[in-house]
């Protein structure tokens, strides 16, 4: 009996040491795991945060590149009939879109919808004024059209989507 209590006396002892050391250990690699997570996660943060911008400025150029005024500057052609100069207009716009189609990837899903409902209206609103102008007229005759529309617009997509890419790459600082 005696030398049970013996035992015991060594044991009980043992066993809280024991036990109190592995919860002690484990609350260290907790926290040793954290400190790693948090390191990774600052380190991707500055990878994808140049990233995320450089995209907020391509988007702002594809934005204002897509600007009525512009789009028209650089596809005039007097040679071309309004429908012509329509399609011209659309494949510009398109064109402009596919090669920036992959910064969707850096910004936010409200910001890219933002984005394609812009040039959703702008073929719309193309569209819209090309049935007003009959399709064999000269380009100039359609452009001057858009031109006198767009002044009448009580908004401006373009304006919109510039703001709402400013307002999301000011989001990061």
């Amino acid at each position: 009996m005696t030398f049970l209590l013996e035992i015991l006396k060594l044991s009980i002892p043992a066993l809280i040491v024991a036990v109190s050391s592995y919860y002690l250990i484990r609350e260290m690699l907790d926290k040793q795991l954290q400190l790693q997570a948090q390191k990774i996660q600052q380190e991707r943060q500055s990878t994808v945060a140049p990233l995320r911008m450089q995209a907020y400025e391509r988007l702002s150029i594809l934005v204002e590149r897509m600007a009525i005024s512009g789009i028209i500057l650089r596809n005039t052609n007097d040679a071309m009939q309004a429908n012509t100069m329509k399609i011209a207009l659309f494949m510009a716009i398109q064109q402009e879109f596919e090669h920036n189609i992959s910064q969707q990837v850096y910004v936010s899903e409200k910001l890219w919808q933002i984005i394609t409902a812009t040039r959703d209206d702008l073929f719309e609103f193309i569209s819209l004024v090309s049935e007003k102008v009959p399709k064999d007229a000269p380009s100039k005759v359609f452009t001057d059209a858009i031109m006198a529309y767009h002044q009448q617009r009580g908004y401006d997509p373009i304006a919109t989507a510039q703001m709402a890419i400013r307002r999301e790459a000011a989001s990061l600082f």
